[in-house]
């Protein structure tokens, strides 16, 4: 399910972060009555009409800016524009309208992308005052009277833009097609792996970091399978990411990943394994998402025969965390193993949509506990009543037992690794839901 994208923008202390909380219900932003106070990108997930949307908190100053204050807008105004699929223009009615709101106002008619006009500060209930129609001449058409402080309005907020967002933005891709979101640092190779999968240059491809700045969404068939690959910009350790708008593209980054069946996380042969693509392996597994290990520019390295087995071992000690995900060693340039990858991401798609009857796991389950007695702790045992799966995507179990806290990790890796043992569930992550029960019950 794709994910509409909206940005929050206007000048400093127009109350864009406290409007950011409310919408997300959160305190992800901080709220201070100084300008610049949020320096860095904030996003957030929120739903509205039952449907699912990341919203963007954009700041105001940056300290990297040298410029006045006006000119620095325009550039965080293009950025958002460049980012969002609707865009909320944050205005204060207790300043009225000021050059700065008028200078953003004029960019962002000119992009042609969806406005919404808030007017921020409406804290009386009842008819709103007259300085609230001097918005009108931003030329945005209809304002909205917003209390981000007490959540009034917000509603009609939400409501005015979703009429930007059609109903096909949250419909799924066609439910028969792998959707493969290839992920990884700035020039591992991900776009020449997409194109060497399409056969063309349809994508941009350079050795420039950062090429790709959106994710892009291409469909594939091959051998009567369907697929859609989403290439996307590299994500960067967050100290380096101090480009405006590479700031952007790890939201996008991380929203394909949050979409996508399979991950694809591509890793650069010849610079080896950093802490960033564990960093980055670990969105795709917290999300429950299939994923692949690739290997790319393969064909760079000098090797002998104990090359491989050497690189894959030092890899299955860093992606420890995962130990379920396979390698593979690719060159997107020659095409080495790019056919071996199609394999893969087929077999670890199914594998993370496997399920499996309550009968046949609770005969794992039997087995494990006969092998391995539960935990105790003070005389008490861990008792698990029975196991179910209750979801796939990936594949989730609910136990019920007598006692949770006596249900250690150690204990639920253990029964992990008896299931994975018994059923394979290659290249997916596995989740445990524990729930407590009495013996009577």
């Amino acid at each position: 399910m794709a994910k509409p994208i909206i940005a929050i923008v206007g000048r400093p202390n127009v109350g864009k972060s406290t409007l950011f909380n409310k919408l997300t219900g959160t305190r992800l932003a901080i709220v201070e009555d100084t300008p610049g106070v949020t320096r860095d990108r904030i996003y957030g997930e929120s739903e509205w009409r039952s449907r699912p949307f990341t919203v963007i908190d954009t700041g105001g100053i940056e300290p990297y800016s040298e410029d006045i204050i006006l000119s620095h807008m325009r550039h965080q105004a293009q950025l958002a524009i460049d980012s969002a699929d609707v865009i909320i223009l944050v205005t204060d009615l207790r300043c009225g309208v000021v050059a700065t709101d008028e200078e953003v106002a004029a960019m962002l008619k000119k992009s042609g992308r969806p406005v919404v006009l808030c007017v921020n500060k409406c804290d009386a209930l009842g008819d709103v005052p007259p300085e609230f129609y001097e918005f009108y001449n931003l030329g945005l058409g209809d304002p909205i009277a917003v209390s981000s402080a007490h959540g009034h309005g917000t509603g009609d907020l939400l409501d005015a833009v979703f009429e930007y967002i059609p109903e096909s933005s949250w419909e799924e891709e066609e439910s028969d097609s792998i959707k493969v979101a290839v992920v990884g640092r700035p020039n591992a190779g991900k776009s020449s792996l997409v194109n060497r999968i399409l056969g063309e240059d349809r994508l941009i491809v350079s050795n420039i970091a950062g090429t790709t700045r959106d994710a892009i969404d291409t469909m594939v068939e091959k051998d009567g399978d369907k697929y859609v690959f989403i290439d996307t910009a590299g994500i960067r350790r967050r100290s380096k990411v101090t480009d405006d708008i590479e700031k952007y593209s790890v939201i996008r980054a991380q929203a394909a990943i949050d979409r996508a069946d399979v991950c694809i996380i591509m890793i650069d042969a010849t610079e080896g394994f950093a802490e960033q693509d564990a960093k980055i392996a670990g969105l795709a597994h917290n999300l429950g998402k299939a994923s692949i290990v690739a290997v790319n520019k393969w064909d760079a390295i000098e090797k002998d025969t104990m090359t491989m087995n050497a690189f894959r071992k030092k890899l299955e000690e860093s992606f420890s965390f995962m130990a379920y995900v396979p390698f593979v060693f690719i060159s997107a340039k020659t095409g080495q193993r790019v056919d071996r990858l199609f394999e893969l991401i087929k077999f670890v798609a199914s594998q993370n949509a496997m399920r499996i009857s309550t009968g046949t796991i609770n005969d794992v389950l039997a087995d494990a506990t006969a092998r391995v007695q539960p935990p105790s702790d003070k005389g008490k045992r861990l008792k698990i009543y029975y196991m179910t799966q209750a979801s796939t995507k990936p594949p989730t179990f609910v136990c019920f037992c007598n006692n949770k806290e006596l249900f250690h990790f150690s204990y639920q890796r253990y029964l992990e690794n008896r299931i994975r043992e018994t059923f394979g569930m290659e290249g997916t992550p596995i989740r445990f839901v524990i729930r407590e029960r009495s013996d009577k019950q």
